[in-house]
């Protein structure tokens, strides 16, 4: 290809960049579309974006692992991208290894060998850096002073979308954790781990959701909404609430008002996250068969994120222990949920859940080995720990 149909070609490409990255506001979504893109522009065979963690004084960046991905911290002045970070300078070298700037650790840890590396830094408006491009192993060649200029073009067009992304994404966990707050009130006295009843309802729920092929907003609504089911709780006795034994015929009558009195709580929200957290609270009771509570609703008079909070939120009640009963098995659980598609539960929903159970099981997975690891307590009742990591807080 010579010169002038490569700069075509560039151009071609460049203006597919700005419309591809332009209103992405998925910090996640942002950053795949910015390396794949940089990566063919550049003709390179990796592109990396590494963004600048302040509290951590890191950069950070999610790497190919096998078959999935892995998060991967390297520490400010550390490696060409840190380098890169802390100086405002752009690096452009032939042969890593050669160059004493070059740390292996990132070739050690996904097994690939870098050649060629020019690197840029992405930054602010105030020309702070905010992060750094990093593209690797350029096609049949070396990159070139023409490369790195496109590059800072691409890194100056990209970094204001970063910024952005990065707002949306702090104002939306900001807006999250004032949710999970309050899902707390209700959840901490009924629950020994409260931290950990409202992830797995926000986790389960979601899974599922993706499992149903809805939306990507519509299961991050649900992600979100879901671990506000049992907000009406607040309003019943601790006597009851807490209650070791059998509830009475009275005791059950109240208990069941709970749905109601969430509902009543969160009615006439402007918002439609806690539009959909107050019909998740009124029947995710509610059975399939009709014989559920408050208002005995049947088959599809059921929402649909109900319908999804009712399994996942039966199964983590099975799988826990609580004052009045022992923890189930998996098997045990999933058998009787199996048992009860038709019944309690949704059929296609009841199918959904189980299509998932590897997932589940890899969460549960997780979670027993990081206690360990920890050397903690079941009980954690953190907010950080509820909420979703974002890609810089793994």
């Amino acid at each position: 290809m010579g010169r002038r149909q490569d700069l075509e070609r560039r151009q071609t490409l460049l203006a597919r960049f700005g419309r591809r990255i332009s209103g992405e506001t998925r910090l996640d979504n942002l950053l795949t579309i910015l390396a794949e893109e940089v990566r063919n522009i550049l003709g390179a065979d990796r592109c990396s974006v590494f963004l600048v963690d302040p509290v951590k004084n890191e950069l950070w960046t999610k790497v190919a692992v096998g078959v999935g991905e892995k998060v991967l911290r390297v520490p400010l002045g550390r490696g060409i991208a840190g380098f890169v970070a802390k100086t405002g300078s752009a690096v452009n070298i032939r042969d890593a290894y050669r160059d004493l700037r070059f740390s292996h650790e990132i070739d050690s840890f996904t097994g690939y060998r870098t050649k060629s590396v020019l690197a840029v830094p992405l930054k602010d408006r105030n020309g702070k850096a905010i992060g750094v491009f990093e593209v690797l192993n350029k096609s049949k060649s070396y990159f070139n002073e023409e490369d790195e200029g496109f590059l800072r073009l691409l890194a100056a067009i990209a970094a204001s979308s970063v910024e952005n992304a990065q707002l949306y994404e702090n104002l939306r966990r900001s807006h999250l954790e004032t949710i999970y707050r309050l899902a707390m009130v209700a959840e901490y006295r009924d629950q020994t781990d409260t931290a950990k009843h409202l992830r797995h309802i926000s986790k389960y729920s979601a899974i599922v959701a993706a499992q149903l092929g809805l939306p990507y907003q519509r299961v991050e609504d649900i992600r979100y909404a879901s671990p506000l089911h049992d907000i009406g709780k607040v309003a019943i006795p601790d006597a009851i609430l807490l209650k070791p034994g059998k509830l009475t015929p009275e005791e059950y009558e109240e208990m069941k008002k709970h749905p109601i009195y969430g509902a009543r709580m969160l009615e006439n929200a402007e918002t439609p996250l806690l539009q959909l957290a107050c019909r998740i609270s009124m029947a995710h009771h509610e059975h399939y068969d009709g014989t559920g509570y408050p208002h005995g609703l049947k088959a599809e008079q059921i929402p649909l994120e109900a319908r999804i909070v009712s399994v996942v939120d039966v199964f983590d009640a099975l799988t826990t222990k609580r004052v009045y009963k022992g923890a189930w098995t998996l098997e045990e659980t999933f058998r009787y949920m199996s048992n009860q598609a038709g019944r309690l539960f949704d059929p296609m929903v009841a199918d959904a859940f189980n299509k998932c159970f590897p997932e589940i099981q890899e969460i549960l997975r997780d979670e027993i080995g990081a206690e360990s690891v920890e050397g903690r307590a079941a009980s954690t009742e953190g907010v950080s720990d509820i909420l979703p990591s974002s890609p810089g807080s793994p």
